[in-house]
């Protein structure tokens, strides 16, 4: 079953000789239990991509689905509460509210939704736990680190019921051991019946992912199947 869906998508910023063409047609389908990267140069569209696909914008032309509502036929307030029940989002600048504990920030989604606030803080705790950050709930942003942040923030996307996860270079302030477990989480969720959606500029990390797209200047150019990980490669070096 596809969660996403993509059809002939076009994103135009300004119009006339200053227009910018951020998407230019594109067609793109995620279905539930895949795990699919976006990767290309900067500017290539790959945010634009991930903001359409969570209903953060709307196409100029064509249209987008998510778990088979069209987006432009939803007025604000369902489109607000389709965007907190079913997509969970990772965003480069993170958009933590400061005056918010992390376990307060992952829980606002589901308190939103009119999950009790006991509830919400139980299952907020244990998504933290999922990624390492324990004791480390009861802080706020200014208090955290910047990798610890991108931890709260990926939490925040995955606490609940997601059934679309859309991450932009999610591990971009991790080391790389705990960038591999945060993408074994994403992996993890997918795997669960998820549909994922990873804008990534690294290769190991687009690894994760069941199929790649490759986007430039607006346009899916290539599309492959998983890229070998790393350690692949050395298993296979060491089988020969």
């Amino acid at each position: 079953m596809s969660i996403l869906e993509l059809r002939g998508v076009h994103r135009t910023h300004g119009t006339g000789e200053l227009a910018v063409h951020a998407l230019a047609g594109v067609d793109l389908t995620v279905e539930a239990g895949e795990l699919v990267a976006v990767m290309g140069p900067s500017g290539s569209g790959k945010s634009t991509l991930l903001n359409l696909a969570g209903g953060l914008d709307r196409p100029t032309r064509g249209e987008v689905f998510v778990a088979g509502q069209r987006l432009a036929d939803l007025p604000v307030r369902r489109l607000a509460a389709l965007r907190r029940r079913m997509v969970g989002y990772v965003f480069q600048d993170l958009n933590l509210l400061p005056s918010l504990t992390a376990a307060e920030n992952v829980a606002m989604p589901l308190e939103l939704d009119g999950v009790s606030p006991r509830r919400a803080q139980r299952t907020a705790r244990a998504t933290l736990d999922a990624v390492g950050l324990t004791e480390l709930a009861d802080r706020y942003p200014d208090d955290l680190s910047g990798g610890q942040q991108q931890r709260v923030a990926i939490a925040r996307a995955l606490v609940g019921d997601r059934r679309l996860v859309l991450a932009d270079e999610p591990t971009g302030a991790l080391d790389s051991v705990t960038g591999e477990a945060v993408l074994q989480l994403l992996r993890g969720r997918v795997d669960q019946g998820a549909a994922g959606l990873l804008v990534t500029h690294e290769a190991r990390h687009a690894g994760w992912a069941d199929r790649v797209v490759f986007l430039r200047d607006g346009v899916i150019v290539d599309t492959a199947g998983p890229l070998p990980r790393p350690e692949d490669l050395l298993t296979a070096g060491g089988a020969e």
